[in-house]
């Protein structure tokens, strides 16, 4: 029996020991490769856009100082840091007391000229009579006349020297320029004010981020590129925003640009963002993320081949999103003109 055993061809015995599990497991790695049939598409380089992680500034469009129109004493403000206020807002008072007094001394001087004026019409209103009865001369009616007139006049010089120093009481307000927020009130009531200082900053008109990047990405900055935004630590970009303007000088060897968004929620003026800026673009091997399959920690994919499908290993990449959809990226183990077996 043995020898009969011996004399038969190792291809020809049953398929038991080894053999028998170098079949199983050829069976099991057949069970995860496609079918012969599946379809396989050649991979081609693809420009993907190249991005550089910044950290963008939260800056107001409009920074617009409410100023004192005159000088004084600053008597009351009635806004802080963080106010929110409307154009035209009374934000505070300075007052000057001298412009009280000459109002007095105005108003003492217009009530002289009234009784002078009631007495020289007085003078006139007899002069005319007494003409009439050939009593006085008409030369008396005309200087009683001309009294009249320079009294008269005097007393609008009055009243338009009380009108300017009315206006000057008014332009004792402090007016808010813009709708806004006020930044900064550096000025408390009781200081002095000269005519022009600042009193309360306010920052209005919206918000946007700036940007500052190194300046070898200058000349790779382009209007109306999109940007992602993202709160710093988080990675993943909760917002998009568009490059609206790149500033023509380079400081320090930096490059400044604004992004304009629509929504950037309830950030501070002056609070840094993370920002992923386009500054290019790379070529990248794309691939449906349903073409890669994991098994024990290591990334596969199928190509096909003269001799039929095989899998081979990959490294992938970040997701990119296309106009196909998202896709995985190949870092290496695939390289251009290899079909992938589509899922």
């Amino acid at each position: 029996m043995n020898f009969f055993t011996n004399a038969i061809p190792r291809a020809s015995r049953p398929l038991d020991g080894k053999p028998r599990k170098l079949v199983a497991g050829l069976l099991l790695v057949s069970a995860f490769l496609p079918a012969l049939g599946a379809e396989a598409a050649p991979l081609e380089l693809v420009a993907v856009p190249e991005t550089k992680a910044v950290y963008g500034t939260v800056a107001a469009r409009d920074v617009v100082p409410a100023r004192a129109r005159t000088g004084g004493t600053l008597s009351s403000l009635s806004v802080e840091e963080g106010s929110v206020v409307s154009a035209g807002d009374v934000l505070g008072l300075v007052t000057d007391d001298k412009i009280a007094l000459q109002l007095d001394a105005v108003d003492a001087r217009i009530n002289a000229l009234d009784f002078e004026v009631a007495n020289a019409q007085s003078e006139f209103d007899r002069a005319t009579e007494l003409v009439a009865r050939g009593a006085a001369t008409q030369q008396r009616v005309d200087q009683t006349r001309t009294q009249v007139d320079v009294l008269t006049s005097q007393i609008a010089a009055a009243r338009a020297e009380r009108a300017v120093l009315v206006q000057q009481q008014t332009e004792g307000e402090i007016i808010a320029p813009i709708d806004g927020r006020v930044l900064s009130a550096p000025v408390t009531p009781g200081s002095v004010v000269m005519p022009g200082e600042p009193v309360v900053t306010i920052a209005g008109g919206g918000l946007f981020l700036r940007l500052s990047l190194p300046e070898r990405h200058a000349e790779l900055l382009e209007e109306g590129a999109p940007v992602t935004i993202g709160r710093s630590g988080e990675g993943e970009g909760d917002n998009v925003g568009r490059i609206a303007r790149v500033y023509p000088q380079i400081e320090r060897g930096r490059v400044v640009a604004d992004v304009e968004v629509a929504e950037l929620g309830d950030y501070f003026v002056g609070s840094r963002t993370l920002v992923e800026v386009p500054v290019g673009e790379r070529n990248a091997l794309l691939v449906d993320p349903a073409s890669v399959h994991t098994r024990f920690g290591v990334d596969f994919v199928t190509i096909a081949t003269p001799q039929g499908p095989r899998e081979v290993t990959v490294v992938t990449g970040a997701r990119v999103a296309t106009a196909a959809g998202e896709r995985v990226e190949i870092v290496s183990g695939l390289r251009a003109g290899d079909e992938v077996v589509a899922p």
